[in-house]
């Protein structure tokens, strides 16, 4: 049983782009399909699919882009965790990294970037930061 299912997505990711794999299978679930769409919208995935599996269960697949021809490796690192959740106010939600990153916030009106919440006039649970 995974305790945090966001952590475990982010360390997949992480260790299949160290370990140079392209594809990266992981179990379902709605907030790992909302992180996996920002994550291709601001280029550091290259794309995603929804696979069904025996049993009725589905699994995401993550296509990741080549380090040896992007030469570069994205950070991803958890800022709220199970045991410290950390919430922000919309006016709190800074630049990450001068502007060369991104926060993923979960936000009532669903799981966004920082500078859409900033946008949307919302805060939330500041989920990761990938830069």
């Amino acid at each position: 049983m995974i305790i945090d299912p966001i952590g475990d997505l982010l360390t997949r990711i992480r260790n299949a782009y160290l370990a140079r794999i392209i594809e990266v299978k992981l179990p379902y679930s709605k907030i790992k399909l909302d992180i996996s769409k920002i994550l291709k919208k601001n280029k550091y995935i290259a794309d995603f699919e929804i696979i069904e599996e025996e049993n009725n269960k589905k699994s995401i697949m993550l296509t990741l882009n080549d380090v040896r021809t992007t030469k570069y490796v994205p950070t991803l690192k958890r800022i709220s965790k199970p045991g410290q959740r950390i919430y922000v106010w919309s006016q709190d939600i800074k630049k990450s990294r001068d502007g060369k990153g991104i926060y993923i916030i979960s936000t009532p009106k669903g799981v966004v970037t920082g500078y859409e919440a900033r946008s949307l006039n919302v805060g939330g649970e500041l989920l990761c930061e990938v830069y």
